[in-house]
């Protein structure tokens, strides 16, 4: 999905081209014979209820014994927890495939494979690339029992993507290295950050990388209607020399080449747990002057070769089991005000998030079109050079 510190997950789908990728077609056509007692086909499924029930779907998935998944790193939002949850659950395996790969991989992928049995099943994507990937007819429609709680605005309303969690653009900080850490975008530009201040990609691919770049341009005059004053902002960091080039990961950090990262606040505050045993203070603010949230997105591949794993682990997910093991992982999941209601939400890991002020809001898809084609035409030559 990039919050890459570690994957890079496109949330603008669309801000490169597609380009195929070099995979040889080899692999049998997937069976999608997976089906009910009744004959219903897992593959074209709606709703657990559509295939008979949750115990058919559950049957049906542990027929199948695999999920397909790509892009999906143990350390994103709490995934492993999640990865080894339903495998004991269910005694299903997850094939994860280049976990630290992009929403961009992940459609690569689907569109390459189709018709062969290691293409993805399920897919983790940027918001706007899984309206790009419904758009091209490459998701199929299902509702999961819990579809009706998740907000509007927020799931397509044939089922073909919804949001699964979500966070803030933040500014991880080593403050061993740092001597003062940043908390605001303005502060980036301070001369004592020379070299320091890293994206976790490029945000034509990056989905934490294009939220950067958004934040950017909230925080310097900009709006969700215009992104330019964001790469107007890091062509100046280009220039004062502040902007590093280098991809931020757990592992540049512990190295000291990224001391300062611009990412979801959930991956830099599960970052800060995972750095402290290894004698790395990392410090975690969410910028007031640049606020920008964003949620991922679940889909399921159209021509998924486990239509039934799929689905059973799109349920997994958006079980109360699944949505608070997210919030373990410091996101904020699609059913929190939901859970919160209904009495099931952790609310110990919900204590534990960053803190925020005000109510988030989000850019319209027009807006995210829009932002994405100036960063398409314009980023490699903000930070050229």
């Amino acid at each position: 999905m990039t919050v890459s510190l570690p994957r890079s997950a496109v949330l603008a789908g669309g801000l490169a081209a597609v380009a195929a990728l070099t995979l040889s077609a080899c692999g049998a056509a997937p069976d999608k014979s997976t089906s009910a007692g009744d004959g219903k086909s897992a593959a074209t499924a709606t709703s657990a209820e559509d295939f008979g029930g949750m115990d058919a779907l559950v049957a049906a998935a542990k027929k199948e014994g695999t999920l397909n998944a790509i892009a999906l790193p143990r350390d994103w939002a709490n995934y492993g927890a999640l990865i080894d949850g339903f495998t004991k659950k269910y005694g299903i395996k997850i094939e994860v495939e280049n976990p630290d790969g992009s929403s961009q991989d992940e459609i690569n992928a689907v569109t390459s494979r189709k018709g062969q049995k290691r293409a993805p099943d399920v897919l983790d994507l940027g918001s706007s690339f899984a309206l790009s990937a419904a758009q091209q007819g490459l998701t199929a429609p299902y509702k999961v029992a819990a579809f009706g709680d998740i907000p509007e605005g927020q799931k397509d309303p044939e089922g073909r993507w919804f949001n699964d969690y979500g966070g803030y653009v933040s500014i991880g900080c080593d403050a061993k290295r740092v001597k003062v850490c940043p908390t605001t975008f303005k502060d980036l530009l301070k001369p004592e950050y020379k070299g320091k201040v890293a994206l976790n990609g490029n945000p034509t691919k990056s989905g934490s990388a294009f939220g950067g770049v958004y934040a950017a341009a909230v925080a310097n005059g900009g709006s969700f209607d215009d992104i330019q004053p964001g790469l107007d902002f890091f062509a100046q960091l280009k220039k004062n020399g502040n902007y590093t080039p280098v991809e931020s990961t757990p592992a540049t950090v512990e190295k000291g080449e990224t001391p300062i990262s611009i990412d979801w606040d959930y991956l830099n505050a599960g970052y800060a747990d995972e750095f402290e045993s290894k004698g790395v203070d990392w410090k975690v603010s969410v910028p007031e002057d640049g606020k920008f949230a964003q949620y991922y997105s679940q889909a399921i591949n159209k021509d998924a070769p486990h239509p039934a794993a799929a689905r059973l682990w799109q349920e997994y997910l958006y079980s109360a089991e699944g949505q608070n093991l997210w919030l373990k992982g410091y996101a904020r999941p699609a059913l929190m005000v939901a859970m919160e209601k209904a009495g099931t939400l952790d609310k110990t890991a919900a204590a534990a998030l960053p803190k925020v002020s005000g109510t988030p809001t989000f850019p319209t898809e027009a807006q995210q079109e829009k932002a994405k084609g100036v960063l398409a035409q314009g980023w490699g030559k903000a930070v050229s050079g």
